[in-house]
């Protein structure tokens, strides 16, 4: 039996369809999943919730693991770029079955985790206010009461005014939340474990949730602004669609600002550490690692930087609805 060396160009082409592919590993982490990812290879499986023309069906996602690629429950499942869609029996997408998914994916165990942490600080926090009542602040609560006092002093009363006191805790969740979910990001026990505030979904309700506070809370001169501009008659047609469409694009920014910001930061990161698998070598590891480092520091910064911002134009959103109309001024 004879055997052939392989010349020069075909070991270059065997390299080259054995390079390694980084787009999988970066978009598997920024986007949600049925499995909570925790360390290696293993990874936690989740609730699945679904409810289809015959009712809810609860499983876990476990069912998918080790190679199972189906599952048959009230229908025949199917585990598809991390999404649970019925088939047929040849393995096709089945369009007459309906399924709305209400599972407990990564993100809303990671909302949960991030919910339950602020629950146990200022529950604690609270404790602490009673029990040491006229004393100086002392291990937590000296901590957060800075931040408290940072969202009132810098962000409430200077965009609000004397009416801020009526949004304080809207104001307060809205730091906090971003704040906590974008620290949990960055932890690095659970590199596949959280992107929540990069989850467009997310961004969207905490927009809308701006949104519906800025409308409520507009007074007579917030909509008279709106809609009887103080221009010319004729100009009417063009400025009160324009102004119509600065309601709906002012939290659409804040909601675009905020998943690009912290999806682009994560994104970085991991083509930074990509980098020491693609070049193949640990040469580049230094190189890498130092890089991930300055990032990661960067991305603790933008971690407050991106709940400052979105909380600070949340209240000067706010303050343009509720903020009085002063004759001299015109």
């Amino acid at each position: 039996m004879l055997f052939t060396t392989p010349t020069f160009a075909e070991e270059k082409a065997a390299e080259k369809t054995e390079q390694y592919d980084p787009k999988g590993p970066i978009l598997e982490h920024i986007a949600d999943s049925h499995y909570w990812h925790m360390f290696g290879e293993h990874s936690l499986p989740l609730p699945v919730i679904l409810y289809t023309n015959k009712g809810i069906e609860v499983f876990s996602s476990h069912v998918f693991e080790h190679g199972k690629e189906e599952y048959q429950g009230n229908y025949k499942y199917a585990l598809i770029k991390d999404k649970i869609k019925p088939v047929t029996e040849a393995g096709e997408i089945d369009t007459t079955v309906r399924v709305w998914d209400f599972s407990i994916t990564r993100n809303v165990a990671s909302m949960w985790m991030g919910m339950a942490i602020l629950l146990i600080i200022f529950l604690s926090v609270k404790g602490k206010y009673k029990t040491r009542a006229g004393k100086a602040p002392k291990g937590l609560q000296s901590f957060m009461e800075p931040l408290v006092l940072f969202v009132r002093d810098e962000v409430a009363i200077p965009n609000i005014g004397h009416k801020y006191k009526k949004y304080m805790p809207l104001l307060l969740t809205m730091f906090f939340f971003i704040l906590i979910s974008n620290l949990l990001g960055l932890i690095p026990f659970f590199p596949g474990g959280f992107n929540l505030t990069g989850n467009i979904a997310v961004t969207i309700v905490l927009a809308t949730i701006t949104l519906i506070t800025v409308n409520f809370s507009g007074n007579k001169n917030y909509w008279k602004h709106i809609f009887l501009p103080h221009i010319p008659v004729w100009l009417y047609p063009i400025m009160i669609p324009v102004e119509i469409i600065g309601i709906i694009s002012k939290p659409f920014a804040l909601m675009i600002r905020l998943f690009a910001n912290i999806t682009a930061g994560h994104i970085i990161v991991l083509s930074l550490i990509s980098l020491i698998f693609i070049f193949n070598s640990l040469w580049m590891s230094p190189v890498s690692v130092l890089f991930v480092v300055f990032m990661d520091t960067i991305e603790l910064l933008v971690a407050f930087l991106q709940a400052f911002i979105f909380t600070m134009l949340t209240a000067l959103f706010i303050g343009m609805a509720v903020e009085e109309h002063h004759a001299e001024a015109h």
